[in-house]
């Protein structure tokens, strides 16, 4: 089977995670590759999908969603599978003790499960390196309360990763 990874990233962790997910797909035996939403016009020849977004203030990115609305009907016929790039640092509940995974859900996610279906989402850890930020991302980081909120690091789990693309892999092989 051939699987395209489709991702969104802003500064590159998402990329990331979306490259070592295609890379262990290939591992498991798999065909896949890893490509920038914006790359992809054409989904023929492929026979599943993973997709995946940055998420900035609880949204995926707008060319992530535009993806998939564009594609529904081709993402509906086939697996897919999404993931969500977001919350930083290594707290794993929030200030009123909900799983920060559970409570960073994009809100983009429910439409997308009613409209194509994916047989998973995932919500991965982020990275964060200040020497990526634009403009008003460093404002932002310069209030006293960011720098909680917007922990600088890399925060992915790839143990957590790589377990869920050999998990897609397993359903693949099928």
């Amino acid at each position: 089977m051939s699987t395209l990874v489709v991702y969104a990233s802003k500064h590159g962790a998402t990329q990331g995670i979306a490259e070592r997910i295609a890379s262990k797909l290939g591992e498991a035996g798999q065909e896949a590759e890893a490509r920038p939403v914006e790359a992809v016009d054409n989904l023929t020849g492929y026979d599943a999908f993973v997709v995946g977004s940055a998420v900035y203030a609880a949204h995926w990115q707008k060319e992530a969603s535009a993806f998939v609305q564009r594609n529904r009907t081709v993402l509906a016929s086939k697996p897919v599978w999404l993931f969500s790039s977001g919350p930083l640092g290594t707290e794993l509940t929030d200030a009123k003790g909900r799983d920060l995974q559970v409570a960073a859900e994009p809100k983009e996610i429910a439409e997308f499960q009613g409209a194509i279906g994916p047989k998973d989402h995932r919500v991965f850890f982020g990275a964060l390196d200040p020497g990526e930020l634009g403009f008003s991302e460093r404002a932002i980081r310069k209030l006293p309360a960011a720098r909680t909120m917007l922990p600088e690091g890399d925060f992915r789990d790839w143990t957590e990763i790589d377990a869920w693309a050999s998990a897609i892999a397993d359903h693949l092989a099928e």
